[in-house]
């Protein structure tokens, strides 16, 4: 196992790279703690797989250097990295056993055939393998398949680092959960450092004990699940994370408050009312509610569009000409055509130029 820094880490796929847009990889300076475990999450494009590539040791950086547990690795190749990488398809010996397929990687090394054998039961008890060990891996499903690479990964003991490039994407939607779940168990028994690269919210806020947000490129926040869904740090974070995303509304700053529309919404920080650039404020669906009749203060609305999605209807809403969302629970009443919303001021940001406010 390892910590990972990356310093002051650039990658541009073509020569001379002159301007911003030219960086696959903009500036990074990151570090993965020892035995944790990390995502990778953003759209395609925005520059996961060339980082996961570049830490792997694929793919050698632009600029900036990889180290694990402070011993500079830019230069070394994969096989002298330790590492091991599960691919969004399955990587199998489809004419070797399921037995076969887990001790390749020790055999491969030269280890004793007793602890071969001692460490593929153990590995393979771990990750619901044991009654499949004499069969063919030709013969097994996706799932199936996906757990050998998995396995072939836990099984070495020098391993600094596991990664995981979208390990999901071709297994059935009703075994997504069982898999994911049982990585989590894995991962509290291990204690391997593991990365996770995926699209999905999902899976990296279920997996992850911190995820990291890319968009085009650069790291735009680092946080807890808890800390992105609460306090995004930028605009991008608010719509990617959750369902629906944050809502995001242009607004103006008078007296110490966030206005929309002509209506106060939130109190703002001293720092937003200083300074350019485009001012936003940014609530969460879960943090929007309808006055009640009569109560006088919100900004005005009409509802357009209800969902129902069980214990709660999505609600959309025009204000303004700007569209809010918020999330209504079973049972509560909505209005008619005509509605105020309310944004609950603790839970309400301001961002400038998509930036946070603090």
């Amino acid at each position: 196992m390892a910590r990972i820094v990356l310093d002051a880490l650039r990658h541009a796929y073509g020569p001379a790279p002159a301007s911003d847009g030219d960086w696959a990889l903009k500036r990074l300076d990151l570090e993965w703690e020892d035995g944790g475990a990390y995502a990778l999450l953003g759209p395609s494009g925005c520059g996961k797989t060339t980082l996961l590539s570049i830490i792997s040791g694929l793919l050698r950086p632009t600029e900036g250097r990889v180290l694990f547990d402070g011993e500079d690795v830019t230069a070394l190749p994969p096989d002298r990295r330790h590492i091991a990488q599960v691919f969004q398809f399955p990587v199998v010996y489809d004419t070797m056993t399921v037995y076969d397929n887990l001790a390749f990687p020790l055999r491969n090394r030269g280890v004793a055939e007793p602890e071969v054998d001692a460490r593929v039961r153990e590995i393979a008890g771990m990750i619901d393998l044991t009654h499949m060990l004499g069969r063919r891996a030709a013969g097994l499903t996706a799932d199936g398949k996906q757990k050998i690479s998995l396995g072939r990964g836990l099984v070495r003991s020098d391993v600094n680092a596991i990664m995981f490039d979208e390990p999901l994407t071709v297994i059935d939607p009703h075994l997504k959960w069982q898999l994911r779940s049982k990585l989590k168990e894995l991962h509290q028994r291990v204690r391997t450092t593991m990365i996770y690269v995926t699209h999905d919210q999902t899976e990296a806020l279920t997996f992850a004990d911190k995820v990291v947000v890319m968009n085009q490129g650069e790291v735009v926040q680092i946080g807890t699940p808890v800390e992105l869904f609460e306090r995004p740090q930028h605009t991008f974070v608010g719509h990617f994370i959750g369902s629906p995303g944050m809502n995001v509304l242009p607004c103006e700053i008078a007296g110490g408050k966030a206005v929309v529309a002509g209506t106060p919404v939130a109190d703002c920080p001293p720092a937003a009312a200083t300074g350019s650039g485009r001012l936003e404020v940014g609530v969460r669906p879960e943090f929007v509610r309808f006055a009640p009749e009569g109560g006088g203060e919100g900004l005005p609305a009409r509802v357009v569009k209800v969902s129902d999605a069980g214990r709660f209807s999505i609600v959309e809403a025009q204000a303004q000409g700007h569209r809010v969302k918020l999330l209504v629970p079973e049972g509560v009443a909505i209005p008619g055509e005509s509605a105020l919303l309310r944004f609950d001021p603790d839970r309400t940001a301001v961002y400038r130029d998509g930036w946070i406010v603090n």
